[in-house]
């Protein structure tokens, strides 16, 4: 089956996600795009993932990773993908326990709430979520790997939580593949340091649309084949550089 992706989406939870990044409304979304596969990875906490599942199901058309992207003690932004619940839930603990005590601004920051599948607000996550976590990049891929998860650093061309605005280079880690921004897919300027970007030779590439409003899913997506959804399988396509980057015939601008 071919599986169309997109595999860096923001819910309500992340403060800088739009109140109306629903698991619910994401999903439809995500059909209306032509999308089959999806995750949500919101900034240093999956407490979205368990509407998330519960949804993709009950619905049959489309499928899900569960994701969450890390703040490492550098403050690169990592996305890190599986598919157990209770692995993400478990590294969604560990992470969370790791921030520093400060606490969310819901004025100055923004909301950081999490749902059931039906939309019923049922909390909001207390400590700031946009802070870095207690995990540096080795010990964020030794945890994630453990836990059979893939990490992948994100949007490696971007000036800002990037591995090129952070450490100037990126680092022989056993990354599993790096993102690449829906900016520089799309074939616009992302504002980082183009001699990094262009030096990727090492690691397979993927692209996502990094979503925090509904319009922005699917405008780019990854795609691959496979008989078997698993992290495990999409680690092997990963290694076998068998994954396209794609950008939406029906995007939005």
């Amino acid at each position: 089956m071919v599986y169309k992706s997109d595999l860096h989406i923001h819910s309500c939870l992340s403060p800088c996600g739009d109140l109306e990044m629903s698991p619910s409304d994401i999903i439809q979304t995500a059909k209306s795009k032509g999308l089959n596969l999806i995750a949500l990875t919101d900034h240093n906490s999956a407490m979205n993932c368990p509407a998330l599942n519960e949804l993709c199901m009950n619905d049959g058309e489309i499928s899900c990773f569960f994701g969450i992207e890390v703040t490492s003690e550098e403050e690169v932004h990592i996305l890190t993908l599986f598919d157990r619940l209770d692995s993400v839930m478990e590294f969604s603990d560990l992470i969370y326990k790791s921030l520093p005590e400060i606490y969310n601004d819901p004025d100055k920051f923004g909301d950081q709430v999490y749902v059931d599948s039906e939309n019923n607000i049922i909390g909001e996550v207390d400590k700031y979520l946009g802070s870095p976590s207690g995990y540096n990049i080795a010990s964020v891929i030794d945890k994630v790997h453990s836990l059979g998860g893939l990490v992948i650093p994100a949007h490696v061309d971007r000036p800002v939580y990037s591995l090129s605005s952070q450490l100037g280079f990126i680092p022989e880690e056993n990354f599993d593949a790096l993102e690449l921004s829906k900016n520089y897919v799309l074939g616009g300027n992302s504002g980082g340091n183009r001699n990094i970007i262009l030096n990727l030779d090492n690691f397979p590439h993927i692209t996502n649309s990094d979503s925090h409003y509904l319009n922005d899913i699917g405008a780019v997506y990854s795609e691959f084949e496979t008989d078997d959804l698993s992290i495990e399988s999409l680690r092997n396509l990963l290694n076998r550089y068998q994954i396209s980057m794609k950008i939406a015939k029906n995007r939005q601008s």
